[in-house]
C-alpha cells in the first residue's frame, strides 16, 4: 500500500498527544484524498493551517495527495494577517468580526466590552455557527476543534486558554487587537451598536442615584438596554487595564 509523510511544525503540535513529531508520521493512501481531509484525520483543523507544502512546492487545501508525497505543514505566523491573500485563503477579510461557541462564551462580553464585533447565542449548534462565520465572514473563536473542521469555517482560533480574561489576551495577541478600543460601543447583551440617548427620554427608567449624578447615557435599539459610565462600567475599565488593554482606549 502507498504512502506520504506528514511533518507539522510550532502551535500545530498542540494537536498531537506527542511532542516526538521529527520524523514525521506516515499515512498509507487506501482512497483519492485532499491534503486538507488527510491533515485532518490526524487532528489539526484546517483553520490552524498557514502554509502548505507538499514534496517542496506550495499548494492549497484542495490538492490531491500523491504516493511518496512529504507534506509539510506550517501554522500561522503570528499575529495572523487576515487582510492579505494566501494560497489557503484567497479570498481575505475586509474587517475583524467574530463569531464565539459555548464552551468560550464569557469571551464574547469581553470582546463587545471593547467595541469588536462579535455575535454569539448559547443557543447556537456547531451547523448554526459554521452557517454564522459563512454568511457573515466571521472568525470562528472555539476550545472545539470539530467546529473548525467544517467546510464552511473558513477562519477560526482553537483557543488554547481556559481562563475568560486569558482568551481574551490570546485573542488579542493572535489577531493584533491593539488599543484605542472604541470602550462600551456596543451592547454587551446583543452586540448591537449603541447609540446616544437623550436623559429626559429614558428618566422614568433610571434610579434616584443615577438621575442624580450621571448626564450621558447610550440605548441598545434592539433590546432597549441603557448604558452609562458607572460603578460597573468603572470595574469593567480596571480590569481591562490589569491585562495591559487599556493604554490609549477611548471612553
Amino acid at each position: 500500500m502507498s504512502s506520504i509523510v506528514l511533518y507539522f511544525f510550532g502551535e500545530l503540535k498542540d494537536f498531537f498527544a506527542t511532542d516526538n513529531l521529527e520524523q514525521g508520521i506516515s499515512y498509507s493512501l487506501e482512497r483519492k484524498a485532499s491534503v486538507k481531509d488527510v491533515i485532518e484525520s490526524l487532528g489539526p483543523p484546517h483553520t490552524e493551517i498557514g502554509s502548505i507544502e507538499a514534496s517542496g512546492r506550495q499548494v492549497d487545501f484542495g490538492y490531491i495527495v500523491r504516493p511518496g508525497d512529504e507534506i509539510r505543514a506550517h501554522p500561522f505566523a503570528l499575529p495572523i494577517d487576515v487582510h492579505t491573500p494566501s494560497m489557503l485563503r484567497p479570498e481575505p477579510l475586509e474587517d475583524l468580526r467574530f463569531v464565539v461557541d459555548v464552551n468560550v462564551g464569557r469571551l464574547a462580553m469581553l470582546l463587545r466590552l471593547l467595541g469588536l464585533d462579535t455575535a454569539y447565542q448559547w443557543t447556537w449548534r456547531d451547523a448554526d455557527i459554521a452557517e454564522v462565520a459563512a454568511r457573515e465572514r466571521r472568525i470562528v473563536l472555539t476550545k472545539d476543534k470539530g467546529l473548525l473542521k467544517r467546510s464552511k469555517v473558513t477562519w477560526g482560533r482553537r483557543l488554547r486558554a481556559e481562563d475568560p480574561d486569558e482568551q481574551l489576551l490570546e485573542t488579542a495577541r493572535v489577531f493584533s487587537l491593539t488599543p484605542p478600543f472604541n470602550l462600551m460601543s456596543r451592547c454587551l447583551r446583543c452586540n448591537t451598536p449603541l447609540k446616544p440617548v437623550d436623559k429626559q427620554d429614558i428618566l422614568h427608567r433610571l434610579e434616584p442615584k443615577t438621575k442624580k449624578y450621571f448626564h450621558s447615557f447610550s440605548i441598545c435599539p434592539d433590546c432597549q438596554r441603557i448604558y452609562w459610565s458607572g460603578s460597573h462600567f468603572q470595574q469593567m475599565q480596571a480590569r481591562l487595564e490589569r491585562l495591559g488593554l487599556l493604554s490609549g482606549a477611548q471612553d
